[in-house]
């Protein structure tokens, strides 16, 4: 009996663990492809600066914010991004997504990340933090 019980409250606990788990936000709009936690959101000294910009002029390991619209997913975490200036593949873990809440071609982020400016092939960006500014 006692080790019934025992098995029981583990089996209890493990599924109030998962049900627990939150799940993160999603980006829903087009895709060129046949698909947070809350953090610091005060201040930043992190430069804004174009996908142009960045391109042009960025650094590899720079770290940046860009401001725009995640217009496609382009598979796996390389999604479209694009700004006034022009367009950046940018990489975005799921969990990196703000938990619950839908992300489409219309809404106005703010990425914070680093550049990972290649010699040779795409430069990217590499995303830490989604913030949603407008639906």
């Amino acid at each position: 009996m006692k080790r019934l019980l025992k098995t029981t409250v583990i089996a209890a606990m493990l599924a109030g663990g998962a049900v627990a788990i939150a799940q993160p936000g999603t980006y829903t709009g087009p895709t060129t492809k046949a698909a947070a936690p809350a953090g610091y959101t005060g201040p930043s000294s992190v430069p804004t600066i174009t996908a142009k910009e960045l391109l042009a002029n960025g650094k590899d390991d720079q770290h940046a914010r860009l401001k725009g619209k995640i217009t496609s997913h382009k598979g796996g975490e390389n999604y479209e991004f694009t700004d006034q200036s022009g367009k950046i593949t940018v990489e975005i873990d799921d969990e990196d997504f703000p938990a619950g809440v839908t992300i489409d071609h219309n809404t106005l982020v703010e990425l914070t990340g680093e550049f990972d400016k290649e010699t040779f092939g795409e430069s990217t960006f590499d995303v830490e933090h989604v913030k949603v500014v407008s639906k």
